[in-house]
């Protein structure tokens, strides 16, 4: 980011306070709830902790906080993750020289309590369902196009404890509710990655590409090279592919409520790839809209919420028949990511923006389908994360 943009986007941070009260009071729903839904998102482009309520009175941006590690750059939060008790949460911070970082926030100050360095590029975070692991995938954006990891972080000493070797660019870390298996999938690679989180290694990947889905215990060979029958697999040295060998570009892998499904977001070729996880086999392949991103399912396991980046849009499926419901355009463009809350009623979606527009937040009722509220943010929101009803 230049400058003249560092600059713009600081002097949109700094007007939000007024900028965002006045979107939200504009965009109150007429059928609003009666208790508060919390969230907080991380804003890339300006170095900034957003959090949101919305209750009654519609949906309202509490405060900001700053969270920097770069003094003379941007920082870059990309991911943010609540533990389990809701009394702490992890960002992972983009940038570095070279390597990234997560911090460790107690949740009601937003105050640092903790800090650990990473590798290239932190990106999508998740915390383990007894809150004693953060998972980070080292996205190793702006690297070459080598295999990369996911950092495995104890939460209460702050240290990496594994570097897991994955592939190339992994990117939306998801843990099971079981704890047992952290999944991610790799947009250079077509590969969706289980990790053994109770060993911290790899345990089997599932190639996602059109036409030639198969699964593979340990590491899966690179596009170029051809895949046994058996279906295993030794390690292997990774060998860098064209990208017309990738037809997925997979950039989220989310599992079911049950852990029986992994739902894969193919951000290439438009479709949502879902993968039986006993069986490591394809279950079916959805059409989905134009730049699938980040995914999300109920707590009900009844409904898969998808955003759509380049479509500008969010997309409800129906689990059960991979039917699409419903699909939400959104305020701004550079759609990002989605929670959902606990009680499955709402889905709250993150909206980068373009240039020096503000971010925005778009909540979406899961049973009308429609809007319930947008408010504005510090620019390009990114990472969302559930925190609390009340």
């Amino acid at each position: 980011m230049n400058t003249f943009s560092l600059a713009v986007a600081r002097l949109a941070t700094a007007l939000l306070p007024i900028f965002g009260i006045a979107v939200a009071l504009a965009a109150q729903s007429s059928e609003a709830p009666s208790p508060n839904y919390w969230v907080k998102l991380v804003c890339e482009a300006s170095d900034r902790i957003a959090t949101i309520r919305f209750g009654p009175d519609g949906a309202k941006l509490e405060r900001t906080t700053e969270t920097r590690v770069l003094q003379s750059d941007i920082s870059g939060p990309h991911g943010i993750a609540f533990s389990p008790d809701r009394k702490n949460f992890y960002v992972s911070i983009g940038h570095g020289r070279p390597y990234g970082t997560a911090l460790k926030y107690e949740t009601q100050s937003d105050r640092v309590i903790g800090q650990v360095g990473l590798g290239f590029f932190p990106a999508t975070a998740d915390v383990s369902p007894d809150g004693n692991f953060l998972y980070v995938v080292n996205f190793n954006l702006h690297g070459d196009p080598v295999p990369s990891s996911v950092s495995v972080v104890d939460t209460n000493a702050m240290l990496e404890v594994a570097r897991v070797p994955t592939c190339v660019m992994p990117h939306g870390s998801r843990v099971t509710r079981d704890g047992s298996r952290q999944y991610s999938a790799c947009m250079m690679d077509d590969l969706l990655v289980e990790v053994d989180a109770e060993r911290m290694k790899l345990a089997r990947t599932f190639r996602v590409s059109a036409g030639q889905e198969q699964g593979f215990e340990r590491i899966a060979p690179p596009l170029s090279a051809p895949a046994p029958a058996s279906g295993k697999m030794e390690d292997h040295d990774h060998m860098t592919i064209s990208m017309s060998a990738v037809t997925c570009s997979p950039t989220w892998a989310q599992p079911s409520i049950d852990g029986k499904q992994i739902f894969v977001a193919c951000n290439k070729s438009n479709e949502i790839v879902e993968v039986d996880a006993k069986e490591w086999k394809l279950v079916r392949r959805i059409p989905a809209g134009s730049g699938v991103y980040n995914l999300a399912v109920s707590s009900d396991d009844k409904l898969l919420v998808a955003t759509n980046k380049r479509d500008a849009s969010a997309s409800i499926f129906d689990i059960a028949t991979a039917k699409e419901l419903a699909r939400i355009p959104t305020k701004r463009k550079v759609v990002h990511g989605v929670v959902i809350s606990p009680d499955s009623r709402y889905a709250f979606v993150t909206v980068e923006g373009v240039g020096s527009e503000p971010g925005t937040v778009e909540i979406i009722d899961l049973q009308s389908h429609k809007t319930a509220a947008t408010i504005d943010t510090p620019p390009q929101a990114a990472g969302i994360d559930f925190w609390k009803i009340d």
